[in-house]
């Protein structure tokens, strides 16, 4: 078995689980419940009120914007009709979530759901031959139908002719789903257009890189900061700011850890 079939054949192995846990432990609430913990326990006042003031600045939207415009590195969003024509479209998965309904269960649109319509714009604009979507099955949802194939189902719903839609072979993370798809795509020599949200770009683009595709042209949708004047607001403790900040250092984490890998 080669390296990439042993990546991709992690499915059902504690990886997949790991690769989801671990990054936790450095999120801005598993640390602050820590240091909250650690002053009860060593009696230091000073260690919990430090953990309740770095709680309150993580979770202010000027702290969380911030953050995540460094994530996103100033990219901006592109009309489809400007983007560069490439071989290939691809369609990092994330989007759609199963709820429960009358019939079993249902797909509905996650927070992500930009890097599905940005896709089919690109293919409507004709920027692309093909279209792909990563399966994005793991193992807590393996009883329901895969995403990459709901994608396919939506896409040819709103008129992209079957023969141009494809779905990846079985991925759990964005490093397999690299890997899946350059057995599909010829990576030294198709140019791609890589669909995904802007803070998960730079680290999609890297490992799509390390699986030896050449010519990459980003193709960032779902941007997280919205446009507006600052206020009083942006230093109130707010949700979504702390999410915010949560997903940037959880990026942050993902690259040091694949940079690392690759020492």
């Amino acid at each position: 078995m080669g390296l990439e079939d042993a990546i991709l054949s992690m499915a059902g192995s504690p990886m997949i689980y790991l690769h989801k846990i671990l990054p936790l432990l450095l999120s801005p609430i598993v640390l602050v419940i820590l240091a909250v913990w650690l002053g009860m326990v060593m009696r230091r006042k000073g260690l919990i009120y430090a953990a309740l003031v770095f709680l309150y600045v993580a979770s202010m939207p000027v702290t969380g914007d911030f953050l995540t415009r460094l994530t996103e590195r100033q990219a901006v969003r592109t009309p489809a009709e400007d983007a560069v024509s490439a071989d290939a479209i691809v369609v990092l998965g994330g989007m759609v979530r199963h709820v429960e309904s009358k019939n079993g269960f249902a797909a509905e649109w996650g927070d992500a759901a930009d890097r599905f319509f940005g896709g089919v714009d690109l293919y409507r604009a004709g920027k692309g031959k093909n279209i792909y979507f990563t399966y994005g099955n793991v193992p807590w949802t393996s009883t329901l139908q895969p995403e990459g194939v709901v994608l396919a189902d939506m896409a040819k719903a709103l008129g992209v002719p079957e023969q141009h839609i494809h779905v990846s072979p079985d991925a759990h993370n964005t490093e397999q789903e690299a890997l899946a798809l350059r057995k599909m795509i010829q990576p030294e020599d198709a140019s791609i257009l890589l669909v995904t949200s802007a803070f998960h770009m730079p680290r999609a683009r890297m490992l799509f890189e390390k699986a030896g595709f050449r010519s990459i042209i980003p193709y960032p949708v779902d941007f997280r900061v919205r446009q507006r004047d600052m206020t009083l607001m942006d230093f109130l403790p707010d949700a979504d700011a702390l999410l915010n900040t949560d997903r940037a250092i959880r990026e942050a984490i993902g690259i040091a850890y694949y940079q690392i890998k690759q020492i």
